[in-house]
Parts: structure tokens; C-alpha cells; sequence
């Protein structure tokens, strides 16, 4: 069984490509705040109960479960493509940029520590898991 089948590492890991995708749109937003004509652009957040949703009604085809205490294995969904939005932060100047440093900063800053918190939630799920199985702690 690999990783992805498993539902709450498959949720975390689509959580942190998310916030990787973010980070990548925030920096063309830091880096275009001296172009003039610029607009901030930023990710639709992500649907928790879609994703859920979406995680949890796929099923491997290969496993069945024989057990009732036993947990089904779903596959992993595929690579997501995440909508971008414009977003402008402040009413334009003359020059037509509208990006404010300052509050994309602060959301730089919160996805650093969304993805952060998301990968340590997968490190420990995986250290659980070795335990489990006898291969020892992270």
C-alpha cells in the first residue's frame, strides 16, 4: 500500500501542493509590486467538505475489505489543477498597481505556516504508522 492511499496523507498532501501553489502566486505578486498595471492575484481557497468528499469516495479497485474493523484504502485523486483569482488589495494609484506589500507579506507568512503545520501533521502520521508496524518512531 502506498502513501496516497491512505486518506488523511492523501488530504494532507493535496493541502500542501495547495499552499505550494499559493506560495508560487504570492511571489509574482511581492515581485510585481513596482509594475505598473499590476494586480495581486491569489488561489480560491480550497473546499474542505469537496475535498473530503472527493478523498473519501475513491476506492482501490485491487483491495476489499473482509472485515468490518478493517480500514478501505482509496487511491489518491490526481494532480490538481487550482484556480487563481485576481485579488487586489488597494485602490489603485495612478500607475494601476494595486498590490500592498505589507498584506502580502502576512499572507506569505500564513501559508508558510499552514504548510508547515501540514507537513508536520504527515511526519507524525508516517512516525505512527512505522510504530505501528513495528519499524520504530520518527
Amino acid at each position: 500500500m502506498q502513501t496516497n492511499d491512505i486518506p488523511l496523507l492523501s488530504m494532507l498532501k493535496d493541502r500542501m501542493s495547495w499552499l505550494s501553489k499559493r506560495q508560487d502566486v504570492l511571489s509574482q505578486n511581492v515581485a510585481g509590486a513596482d509594475v505598473p498595471g499590476y494586480t495581486p492575484r491569489d488561489l480560491k481557497p480550497q473546499d474542505f467538505e469537496k475535498t473530503l468528499r472527493s478523498t473519501m469516495s475513491q476506492s482501490a479497485a485491487a483491495l476489499t475489505v473482509t472485515n468490518p474493523n478493517h480500514i478501505a484504502a482509496v487511491s489518491s485523486s490526481a494532480q490538481q489543477n487550482y484556480e487563481v483569482k485576481d485579488t487586489p488589495d488597494v485602490a489603485a494609484p495612478p500607475g494601476g498597481n494595486s498590490v500592498s506589500l505589507e498584506s502580502e507579506m502576512i499572507k506569505v507568512a500564513d501559508t508558510q505556516a499552514q504548510y508547515q503545520a501540514a507537513a508536520n501533521l504527515y511526519a507524525k502520521a508516517i512516525g505512527m504508522m512505522k510504530t505501528a508496524i513495528g519499524h520504530g518512531g520518527a
